[in-house]
């Protein structure tokens, strides 16, 4: 793989994220792995997953019924944050097997899952068009240009995985998150709500950091 085709899509997914008015549109896709992430954990752990939304201010919510306390609600409360993280370190093992191609079907698959559990226009819009341009890649581009891809949507989970832990924070000290995922874990545990929210950074960020070394020796 050339030096250009390792660094554009990094850097691509870096301008994505950084950028205010592009993060705006593209936060979408960092969205539905959060709630996917979330309607996961629910369903392994035996509750009763009743549907998810997707809102077009970029806000996401996963309904489900079960306990209102304990280790399951724990867990699927935990989950919202670091799964674009961790979807990207299991992604970034992916690339470097150069096992491209089932990672883009993998995810095609998993988009189509949670469409089923889609209860909102723009949320059905979203994963939609989100699996299509996947299928599209895995079906109709050169090998080359889906591992490219492939980089690219890595990277993306990674960096873009980490930066709605520092908007949430900085939403909780305006006071505007009172039901965010760390508030909801701190009234079910009793452990402080910034507690969760250094924990979700350390997973995020430890993801980002194990990620780039595996796929930097590209």
């Amino acid at each position: 793989m050339s030096t250009f085709a390792k660094w554009a899509p990094a850097v691509l997914a870096l301008v994505l994220v950084a950028s205010p008015g592009v993060w705006r549109w593209s936060r979408h896709t960092i969205t539905i792995a959060h709630e996917a992430g979330h309607a996961l954990v629910a369903v392994l752990t035996g509750r009763r997953l009743e549907g998810i939304k997707l809102n077009s201010d970029t806000s996401g919510v996963t309904v489900s019924r079960g306990r209102p306390t304990g280790v399951a609600v724990v867990l699927m409360y935990s989950a919202g944050y670091v799964t674009p993280s961790l979807l990207g370190l299991g992604a970034a093992a992916l690339v470097t097997a150069e096992q491209v191609r089932p990672l883009l079907w993998a995810t095609v698959a998993l988009l189509a899952a949670m469409l089923v559990m889609i209860r909102n226009a723009f949320g059905v819009l979203s994963v939609v068009l989100t699996g299509a341009v996947m299928f599209v890649v895995s079906w109709y581009a050169t090998p080359e240009w889906q591992a490219a891809f492939a980089l690219f949507v890595t990277w993306f989970l990674l960096l873009g995985g980490v930066r709605p832990v520092g908007e949430l924070q900085s939403r909780r000290a305006r006071g505007r998150a009172p039901r965010s995922d760390a508030d909801q874990l701190a009234r079910i545990t009793g452990v402080p709500g910034l507690v969760w929210v250094l924990l979700f950074a350390v997973v995020t960020i430890g993801a980002l950091v194990l990620g780039g070394r595996v796929l930097l020796p590209l």
